[in-house]
């Protein structure tokens, strides 16, 4: 049976442990991925023992507190704490999620934190995600119109705008394509499940008048096609969204144009 291993300087090593205070309670390890390109050492994961009583319930408290108190050299995105700007998406315990969301005592064990999967890192958590958004611009994802523009807003019937729901909720935190196979395998040509599910938000967005060049623009066997519905999109999403769903819509809205 063949084996095959990580590059040597892909291996990750044992990094530094950072005990709890002595009279701690409830104590907790944090094992958080760090890499540092400046310094041209191999990964490692480094070990903070954190007391649960001294800080808040979620993932992204902890991670803060490590911040701040024990090594202000982790480097990691953060904004709102509210699960709606995305930019703590790392892999926590396994699977793609928000930290801001992530109950600390939901997690049986040592907290395993690293950077989203598949992804060029830029530092310790912090991957690159310049193709992501450059896929998400390819899609024009605002309304394009033809006809004039009113004297006040497009108006939309709650019919219509309930095919959006679903989809609009979106927050582009990728975590979704980074836990997409087909997204690892073809991500120069494969669009990805959070791309994709924006570019159906705007297909069925009454207000839009360019579904035919969007539909146009996705009709490649690369672009859309790749998706085999695995789930794994769903599955992770953080806000319990289903880009599978808005893929197969898609795809069953270019086999009507056809017929």
């Amino acid at each position: 049976m063949a084996e095959f291993r990580l590059p040597k300087n892909s291996r990750i090593s044992k990094g530094k442990h950072y005990a709890a205070p002595k009279d701690a309670k409830r104590v907790k390890t944090f094992c958080i991925y760090r890499w540092e390109p400046e310094a041209g050492q191999n990964p490692r994961v480094d070990s903070y023992e954190i007391d649960l009583d001294r800080t808040g319930p979620m993932v992204l408290d902890a991670v803060i507190k490590i911040k701040n108190e024990l090594d202000p050299t982790l480097t990691f995105r953060r904004s709102c704490r509210e699960g709606v700007c995305g930019s703590c998406a790392f892999n926590i315990d396994g699977k793609n999620t928000l930290a801001c969301t992530m109950r600390t005592e939901d997690i049986d064990g040592d907290v395993r934190i690293y950077p989203l999967p598949h992804m060029p890192v830029v530092k310790d958590l912090v991957t690159d995600l310049t193709h992501f958004y450059a896929q998400l611009e390819s899609i024009e994802p605002w309304i394009k119109t033809d006809t004039a523009k009113p004297s006040r807003e497009r108006l939309q019937t709650p019919e219509d705008r309930a095919k959006l729901d679903g989809y609009y909720e979106c927050i582009l935190c990728a975590c979704c394509s980074t836990a997409c196979p087909s997204y690892w395998w073809n991500p120069e040509r494969y669009l990805g499940p959070a791309v994709l599910l924006q570019a159906y938000r705007w297909i069925v967005d009454s207000r839009d008048e360019a579904t035919g060049d969007r539909l146009d623009e996705l009709e490649d066997p690369f672009k859309l096609y790749r998706c085999h519905t695995i789930m794994n999109c769903a599955n992770t999403c953080p806000k319990g969204l289903n880009p599978a769903r808005a893929i197969a819509e898609t795809k069953k809205l270019l086999v009507e144009r056809r017929g």
